[in-house]
């Protein structure tokens, strides 16, 4: 089974037209028909909840719409991991690339897990790149 790490951006781009992409498609797709497995920190779910509540609150998505999208994701196979991140690995990676604390654990998380990042955030992107570590 193909695992790989799953940011935010991704996931919020299979909820939102205008931020669809081919990329985040694929991904999905890869989710959906291959036996790929998305693993994920354990605060993309706070961090997936705040997204939509602040589209909710700007009118761009319906309480309806944000349960729907819950209930998709809930079907994925995506897994939680719940190992606790070190806080200062965590504030190197942030302070080095200059990204939040939601991007650096994903970071984190893929290279301890050694597998690779599926992000759509350029600025994570870069920092993957220069850390060798593999995107998807």
């Amino acid at each position: 089974m193909n695992r790989f790490v799953l940011d935010c951006s991704v996931t919020m781009s299979w909820c939102f037209e205008d931020e669809k992409t081919s990329e985040g498609d694929r991904i999905l797709d890869r989710l959906i028909q291959e036996e790929s497995k998305g693993i994920v920190p354990s605060l993309w779910r706070l961090e997936v909840v705040n997204v939509l509540s602040v589209a909710e609150r700007r009118g761009r998505l319906s309480t309806a719409q944000s349960l729907v999208f819950i209930d998709l994701l809930a079907e994925l196979p995506i897994v939680v991991d719940e190992t606790p991140p070190d806080f200062k690995d965590i504030l190197l990676l942030s302070r080095t690339y200059g990204l939040s604390a939601y991007d650096a654990a994903c970071l984190d998380l893929a290279n301890r897990e050694q597998i690779p990042l599926a992000t759509l955030d350029k600025k994570l992107k870069g920092a993957a790149q220069e850390m060798c570590t593999p995107l998807l």
